[in-house]
């Protein structure tokens, strides 16, 4: 996979014409405005400017009353949501008022249409699923949506309506700004009215594809769903960086399918070795695909939402897939990536042979692990590893996903000393021993038969119950056998146990092609 020549258009005379001259003139002088970001105009402060890394003050002359009411006199009308833009630009002004309403601050963004930015999931995005974008402030969402916009009208002919709440997607105006190509722009009157602009593309435009950027309120998540039910193509951004968060925010959580509470008999929270009170995903997710931005050139794709949020509600780690873009322009897939979560990085499973050199001793130092697990898994591995109760000596911390979140005194002393925690989900043997052969590189770790049995029916349920067709399982023994068919039972199908020992499998079928066990 390559990265196509990307080229940029930021009309960037244009923002500097609405600036006063003493400010233009130090813009100007400025060696990366290329770079630029932002320029910030307070009232009695020096003017500022912000670029990708790092800000400059432009001089020691502070902003007066007539700067603002320059800038404002040139650009378009603010709106409820204290915004403005400039003609035919992607440039947003914002302001700041006082308490009376007069505006004593200005924020002038930098908008900029970059071409080639969607190579990396141009293939995500091709594809006709619904698909969402996550990522924090500044990481590209809206660059990335304007592009959505002008490859999927231009280059595939279909019929795009942009919902533009902000201006910020298709610019300030009534012609929208070339970037978004043949598609046509719906602007918004005010936030409040986005989930009934939303609906009303669909039901008087006949759009292919719909693009909405930040989608924050219940009300648009529910005119989503509507959207995605109706067989029309939904991309759009919404408030959060990870999957995790947005699952967990009561707004939003929704979009991918949301959470409900399920309490299990005593014999289910037995075999799951669960609380009898656990969360389940409510529904079909509104979103098939979840994309978090990480940086402007790193993305993790969840190619299958509800799968993702029901390894997350197990206690799973979902392993999504791990595209970057390298300096040379091409995009490399990471098999395992790390997860940074709270400034500290954690893995489930610690990268193979990761620099740890052969033969050389390796010592752990376990916080809230069992040290009988420990030492059995490293007596069965036969690795070179200790364990340590000293801090001091340990290359690397070892604990529980559930210790790791509390942040222990232990933990918080090993991220000060910069020496690496790593977690597993639970204090069993099974999962201690597997990270044990997973950092030594051991190809032939043991794995847990039960478990990855449950997860292949749990999908192959769903998908029987999407294509209609039956679908075969791998051998398994007779315990893991009567789980499948029990989870074949909670799903509504027919499921039955073919083949001779060793090799006896279970089939699921769909309730019209059922067949008695």
């Amino acid at each position: 996979m390559s990265e196509q020549f990307q080229g940029v258009v930021d009309n960037l005379d244009k923002l500097f014409e609405v600036l006063p001259p003493h400010i233009r003139k130090a813009l100007e002088e400025q060696e990366n405005t290329d770079d630029l970001i932002e320029i910030v105009m307070d009232l009695g402060r020096p003017p500022e400017v912000r670029f990708g890394k790092g800000f400059a003050i432009l001089s020691d002359r502070v902003i007066e009353r007539e700067d603002i009411d320059y800038v404002v006199q040139r650009v378009g009308m603010f709106t409820r949501d204290n915004r403005a833009g400039i003609e035919r630009t992607l440039h947003r002004i914002s302001c700041i008022r006082n308490r009376l309403g007069d505006i004593v601050g200005l924020t002038l963004r930098v908008g900029r249409a970059v071409y080639g930015t969607i190579d990396i999931i141009r293939d995500v995005i091709v594809s006709g699923k619904n698909i969402l974008l996550l990522g924090p402030p500044g990481v590209g969402k809206t660059t990335k949506l304007r592009e959505v916009a002008r490859v999927l009208s231009d280059e595939f002919q279909k019929r795009v309506i942009v919902v533009d709440t902000s201006n910020e997607i298709a610019g300030d105006g009534d012609i929208p700004h070339p970037a978004i190509g043949r598609a046509r722009r719906m602007q918004v009157s005010s936030p409040e009215r986005q989930h009934d602009v939303m609906i009303e593309a669909v039901e008087n435009h006949m759009p292919e594809v719909i693009i909405v950027d930040e989608i924050g309120r219940e009300e648009e998540a529910r005119a989503a769903r509507t959207i995605a039910e109706r067989g029309v193509q939904l991309i759009a951004t919404a408030h959060g960086t990870t999957l995790e968060n947005l699952l967990f925010n009561p707004t939003l959580s929704d979009l991918v399918g949301g959470i409900q509470s399920v309490i299990l008999s005593d014999e289910e929270a037995r075999r799951r070795g669960t609380q009898k009170a656990i969360l389940e995903r409510k529904a079909v997710p509104t979103f098939d695909i979840v994309v978090e931005l990480r940086d402007r050139d790193t993305v993790a794709i969840y190619h299958d939402t509800a799968q993702a949020v029901d390894l997350l509600l197990r206690g799973y780690d979902p392993q999504p897939e791990i595209r970057r873009r390298t300096k040379e322009g091409t995009v490399q897939v990471a098999e395992r990536r790390p997860r940074e979560e709270h400034g500290l990085i954690q893995t489930e499973v610690v990268q193979k042979t990761s620099g740890i050199p052969e033969g050389r001793l390796l010592r752990v130092y376990l916080f809230a692990i069992s040290r009988n697990y420990m030492q059995r898994a490293i007596a069965q591995a036969k690795v070179p590893l200790e364990i340590v109760d000293d801090l001091n000596k340990a290359d690397f911390v070892l604990t529980l996903k559930s210790r790791y979140r509390k942040r222990g005194g232990k933990l918080r002393e090993a991220e000060n000393r910069g020496i690496p925690v790593h977690i597993v989900r639970s204090n069993t043997y099974n999962q201690i021993q597997k990270f044990v052969y997973d950092l030594f590189g051991y190809p032939e770790a043991p794995g847990e038969p039960e478990e990855s049995g449950l997860l292949e029916a749990e999908r192959a349920a769903r998908q029987v119950l999407k294509s209609g067709e039956p679908v075969e399982l791998a051998p398994r023994n007779a315990f893991v056998r009567r789980l499948q068919h029990k989870i074949a039972e909670r799903y509504n199908l027919f499921s039955q146990s073919i083949g001779e020992e060793p090799f006896r499998r279970v089939v699921i079928y769909p309730r019209s092609l059922g067949k008695d066990e």
